[in-house]
């Protein structure tokens, strides 16, 4: 499993809004591209994903922008990160949508990937936004 460069981005995004927003505002797309060195364009296609998704919402207009649609507490890094890659699955038998494989039944080695793909789920549902924000607590 590899993570992309949108799903890395999507994360940075995440919490520079949650750093960013208070109650009444919206956090302008320029900004956030300025802070996280990301351009705009690209930033924009990753926003479409988050709002489209309900994780964010956007304002257009004067005073518009990006905020967190949910307290930082509220969101775990595996629901970020699944609607920004292909696949977290560490083989490609187990990505779902995946007919089942004709040779699972005798695979010797399908139940080690199971378990690593739990684990991997098991442990970005545990983390969420408000864990990275406070970084120092994952150690």
């Amino acid at each position: 499993m590899l993570i992309s460069t949108r799903g890395r981005y999507a994360l940075r995004i995440m919490i520079d809004l949650a750093e960013h927003q208070t109650e009444e505002n919206y956090v302008p797309l320029k900004e956030t591209a300025s802070r996280q060195e990301i351009s705009e364009k690209y930033l924009e296609g990753i926003l479409k994903i988050l709002v489209k998704n309900k994780l964010l919402i956007g304002l257009r207009g004067k005073g518009g922008g990006y905020r967190l649609a949910k307290s930082p507490e509220q969101y775990t890094i595996w629901s970020i990160l699944i609607l920004t890659e292909t696949s977290l699955s560490p083989v490609s038998c187990l990505e779902p949508g995946q007919d089942v494989c004709p040779r699972s039944k005798g695979c010797k080695t399908l139940p080690m990937w199971q378990g690593l793909d739990k684990v991997i789920r098991d442990y970005l549902t545990q983390i969420t936004l408000a864990d990275l924000i406070h970084s120092d607590k994952l150690e």
